[in-house]
């Protein structure tokens, strides 16, 4: 069972990187570019960036890259282990994006609380952008989705005791 833990987790790394580091590295434009939708809210809001998502995305695939080198992975299994963890940088942004997006149609504000849909969108995300290249048991599936609200509390509460965050969740 802990094996099975340890490896939907090392797995999922990039994703984790990417969502961590666009949070991180945000700010500036957003990728909505302040338009709004049918509906007269913003699209997805300011919280969700250009240099957000290209450095979440950017940093997830250099993880990808630095698991390949310790692995020490031949040419073409880099390559796929590259494109596995820029598929999973790129759901894991795009997930996060479709949670603004819903929290938005909710009518709830930037850095309003809502409970799995924030922890649980960049997961849902990742997992589909990935699963166009890998099959993903279910166990791992169950794995991540038991286990990220819980580090997502804990890196959440410590970014906000830090002054990282204006909220803890």
């Amino acid at each position: 069972m802990l094996s099975t833990v340890f490896q939907a987790l090392y797995f999922f790394l990039p994703a984790y990187v990417a969502n961590t580091c666009a949070c991180l590295f945000g700010g500036g434009r957003p990728v909505d570019m302040g338009k709004t939708f049918v509906d007269g809210r913003r699209i997805l809001g300011d919280g969700v960036t250009v240099r957000g998502s290209f450095m979440g995305i950017l940093s997830g695939v250099v993880t990808g890259f630095i698991i390949g080198h310790i692995e020490n992975l031949e040419s073409s299994q880099m390559q796929g282990k590259i494109v596995l963890a820029f598929l999973l940088s790129f759901g894991a942004i795009a997930g996060d994006a479709a949670g603004s997006f819903i929290k938005r149609r909710l009518g709830l504000k930037r850095g309003a609380h809502a409970p799995l849909l924030d922890q649980l969108n960049f997961v849902v995300g990742g997992l589909i952008f990935a699963s166009l290249v890998v099959d993903i048991d279910l166990e791992t599936v169950v794995v991540l989705l038991v286990l990220t609200p819980i580090g997502h509390k804990m890196v959440n509460v410590t970014g906000y005791q830090l002054k990282l965050k204006d909220v803890p969740w």
